[in-house]
């Protein structure tokens, strides 16, 4: 788990309009949420799942963010403009992802076991884009403002639209 100090660093390396530590430190709901999200979820892997809930109520009345302590976050994750986000009970996440407002990492329903998504490391999910159900999101994939997946989707691709479709293959977004 990262530091404190490595998280506001990746605040001032992902947002251009970060000025200043301090700033990022008072004003930044993207930070909290992650901060009260880890403390949360040490208590849920040690069952206090009650507590561990209160906790992240707390945190999304805080910042607009609701994430459940029982997902599972890397290192870095960098969240802009928070207000509406989700991330359900069973969503994996993997090391420097940049999530914007809106985006719902949910399930289909009544499901059991896994049934919210896996999201690779550096992926980007833009605004509103919504990732639906037991699927995965390859690693430095971006997905477009809006975008719904109901799908997996490969590693290092660009997708986009309603249902998510590849627009940008790896190579494609390797050439820029």
């Amino acid at each position: 788990m990262e530091s404190f100090k490595a998280l506001i660093q990746t605040y001032q390396r992902q947002d251009p309009a970060a000025r200043t530590k301090l700033e990022i430190f008072l004003t930044y709901p993207g930070l909290w949420a992650t901060v009260y999200y880890r403390m949360a979820h040490f208590l849920y892997k040690k069952n206090l799942k009650l507590l561990a809930r209160i906790i992240s109520t707390f945190a999304r009345f805080l910042t607009g963010i609701e994430i459940h302590p029982g997902a599972i976050i890397g290192n870095r994750l960098f969240i802009d403009h928070g207000m509406g986000i989700v991330i359900g009970e069973t969503a994996e996440i993997g090391d420097d992802v940049r999530m914007y407002h809106g985006v719902t990492l949910g399930g289909r329903g009544n499901e059991t076991g896994k049934r919210h998504p896996t999201i690779g490391d550096g992926v980007l999910l833009s605004a509103y884009v919504q990732v639906i159900g037991n699927i995965t999101i390859g690693s430095y994939a971006k997905i477009g403002a809006g975008a719904v997946v109901l799908k997996d989707i490969p590693p290092g691709v660009t997708a986009v639209g309603i249902p998510a479709e590849i627009v940008k293959t790896k190579k494609d977004n390797e050439k820029r």
